[in-house]
């Protein structure tokens, strides 16, 4: 197969074209607008986010949520 790489916006749209194709527009949107893209990793926004947590008190925040929720 002799095939030349294509631009990648070309082949974003390609890929675009084809989930709407397969999933109609709607779907096509709620599954792409699952992926973004951050101004930071995630590893740098999950230890903002936790920085003041241990395990131990995530775990109990998480059973603690699972207990009030039933």
């Amino acid at each position: 197969m002799n095939r030349v790489m294509q631009p990648i916006s070309m082949v974003s749209q390609r890929a675009r074209t084809a989930l709407i194709h397969e999933l109609g527009v709607v779907d096509a949107m709620r599954f792409l607008n699952q992926f973004h893209v951050g101004d930071e990793g995630y590893s740098v926004q999950r230890e903002q986010m936790f920085k003041d947590d241990t395990v131990k008190s995530i775990v109990a925040k998480i059973k603690a949520r699972r207990n009030s929720s039933t």
